[in-house]
């Protein structure tokens, strides 16, 4: 018995070897499974069938936004130097967005995390000047995300939202109920859990958004076509794609999106965020007619882990948040929904309600999706392949 199980494996192997499944030391193509060697990975040419060598290939960095070049698998920063719109544009295609909204050109790195060691004095750019001679990186903006107006109110406990406090609050509809919540990231694109799709067939035609709004409408009117679904291969992450663009509403700032978080970027422990959906305002009880949120604190890892709370179960892509003498808790009909951390009046969505014991209990918090985590495969999905040729030319290269 064990030997026919060797022998084939050994067929198997073989097998493999022969439609060149082996990528040891190389890349694998995910569209026409052959392999490109590492070099090939964004160096500005499609070796892929499906271009996807070409995407990932630009990312911000830090809280400052930085922006960083993925070039011979070192992220290299970008130098300010004979910026212009065509390359903003480039970037921010890359990134998943059709336009850029601003820049800025800075010369402080402190705030850029995980950067390779890049000395200014021994950068140059390709094809333009043999050194930065400004000495500033990049800093961009590809979407206005993550504003809100000022609420003088401090809402903690689960108390109703106002029109506007959270104004990337989605509800998601399975026909025409309620049944959790998400958040809106780009006029197409709306991110929530797959495990909002568990017990439903995840049939785009089922589904339907609501946007804009803090009390459920009873007829379901207004609500937003879903043209596709995509989950995340790992994390407790699912996209919904839109039939049609939202159109966001400026200074009424009732539907806006709230931005993603950058590489790199974390808030601390102890830092208050905020929930907010139309889940049960206590365990096993019904959906709540207005949105609520609440402000929470944002808990370590190894807190969370302990015995007297979720005992290891945390695991690195997961965040827990909430007061664990309890009181404060996403719950049923929350999940999908934001976990939203204000930094400098921008706001990122730093979690996305996962799962948690109960509601509101003492010693169990609510549990997150670290959306950070998650930021390739949400921006692969997002991407709109850009001028890839363009890279050459503006990053900063040892």
């Amino acid at each position: 018995m064990h030997i026919w199980c060797v022998e084939i494996l050994y067929v198997l192997c073989l097998c493999v070897c022969a439609v060149g499944l082996s990528c040891v030391g190389k890349v694998r193509c995910s569209s026409s499974m052959h392999c490109i060697s590492r070099s090939a990975v964004c160096d500005g040419k499609e070796d892929c069938t499906g271009g996807e060598d070409e995407l990932n290939c630009v990312r911000m960095s830090g809280r400052s936004s930085v922006l960083q070049v993925r070039s011979k698998g070192v992220w290299r920063t970008l130098c300010s130097d004979n910026w212009d719109s065509s390359l903003g544009i480039a970037a921010c295609r890359q990134l998943g967005y059709s336009r850029y909204k601003s820049l800025t050109f800075q010369t402080n790195f402190s705030m850029v995390k995980n950067l390779c060691t890049i000395l200014l004095k021994h950068c140059y750019i390709i094809l333009t000047q043999p050194e930065c001679a400004s000495g500033k990186v990049t800093v961009l903006r590809c979407i206005g995300c993550g504003t809100r107006p000022r609420f003088r109110s401090r809402i903690v406990g689960g108390n109703v939202s106002q029109p506007g406090q959270f104004p990337w609050q989605a509800s998601l509809n399975y026909m025409n109920q309620q049944v959790c919540g998400g958040s809106i990231i780009t006029p197409h694109w709306i991110i929530t859990a797959i495990y909002v799709f568990i017990y439903c067939f995840a049939d785009p035609a089922l589904w339907s958004v609501l946007v804009g709004l803090t009390l459920q409408p009873f007829n379901g009117a207004g609500t937003l076509a879903v043209q596709k679904i995509l989950h995340h291969p790992t994390y407790d992450i699912a996209l919904m794609k839109l039939t049609d663009p939202l159109t966001f509403n400026g200074e009424m700032c009732l539907i806006e999106p709230i931005c993603l978080p950058n590489f790199g970027e974390d808030f601390p422990d102890g830092h208050m965020c905020w929930i907010s959906g139309w889940g049960a305002t206590e365990d096993g009880g019904e959906s709540s007619v207005d949105l609520h949120s609440a402000q929470v604190p944002l808990l370590s890892n190894k807190e969370c882990n302990t015995r007297t709370v979720y005992h290891g179960n945390i695991q690195k892509w997961m965040i827990c948040a909430g007061d664990l003498s309890g009181g404060t808790d996403t719950c049923q009909g929350d999940s999908g929904g934001p976990l939203a951390c204000e930094n400098f009046s921008v706001w990122k969505l730093e979690g996305v309600t996962s799962w948690g014991y109960g509601c509101a209990e003492q010693n169990k918090p609510g549990v997150y999706t670290r959306v950070r985590l998650s930021l390739s495969w949400i921006q692969q999905q997002l991407a709109v392949r850009a001028m890839n040729k363009l890279v050459d030319k503006w990053f900063l290269k040892i």
